[in-house]
């Protein structure tokens, strides 16, 4: 296995607690206890995922979920004691790949790490394989090749799941997809999560991309069903 695990934790119980298991499972860990050794440490190793508290000291969770975010694609899974739906929608809506409130089970970390480590392999290997391919709609140029997203000359900054749910809509123009369809086909996992995280990431995308998000050009809601792209109407 030997996939390397930056943990951001700055509560030493817990921290040796989850480095001992995951070392157990196989990971190499590297441990920060505060936001600045984070980035640090981020900026100088090569790591497979990171493993991130939002409550640390010296820089924030957000902080250093923002300065990980805009260098890197990495797998971010967020582990917080702050569960309530919004601390949820901030991170993800600032690029987390999934979030564990505290208290959490030990089975349940592993089985969401090994998750966000797969997803992110079939992610890079389907990058490998493909040939390159741009599609235009409207002002937007995709390209499935090297993940990049081009408005009128300027590449926007896509987190890894807004590029792909983006990519499934504009393959796919004029299917609405439901967001439990949205969430199978981005995050690879059934029933895994609620509407909430697509409505973040939908949100999110859509002030990326649109010029008004309350009045959108490229993905309509299609309401109580889910969201589609369209063209030629």
């Amino acid at each position: 296995m030997n996939e390397a695990i930056l943990l951001v934790e700055d509560d030493h119980h817990i921290h040796e607690m989850v480095s001992t298991h995951m070392k157990r499972e196989g990971y190499t860990i590297t441990s920060a206890f505060d936001g600045d050794e984070a980035i640090s440490l981020f900026s100088k190793g090569n790591y497979d995922l990171v493993i991130l508290d939002l409550m640390l000291p010296t820089s924030n969770g957000l902080d250093v979920l923002q300065t990980i975010r805009n260098e890197s694609m990495l797998p971010i899974l967020i582990m917080s004691a702050k569960g309530s739906d919004l601390d949820k929608a901030l991170g993800l809506g600032f690029g987390a790949d999934d979030y564990i409130a505290k208290p959490f089970s030990l089975i349940e970390m592993t089985a969401r790490v090994r998750a966000a480590l797969r997803r992110s392999k079939q992610y890079s290997q389907t990058a490998l394989n493909q040939e390159e391919q741009i599609i235009e709609i409207g002002d937007l140029k995709i390209n499935s090749a090297n993940f990049s997203v081009i408005k009128e000359g300027q590449e926007l900054n896509l987190t890894a799941k807004e590029f792909q749910i983006l990519s499934l809509l504009a393959t796919n123009p004029n299917r609405v997809f439901t967001k439990g369809q949205l969430f199978e086909n981005v995050w690879k996992e059934a029933n895994y999560g609620d509407d909430n995280i697509i409505n973040v990431h939908i949100r999110r995308l859509k002030g990326k991309i649109e010029e008004d998000p309350s009045s959108p050009t490229y993905i309509k809601t299609i309401w109580g069903i889910g969201y589609k792209i369209e063209v030629g109407k």
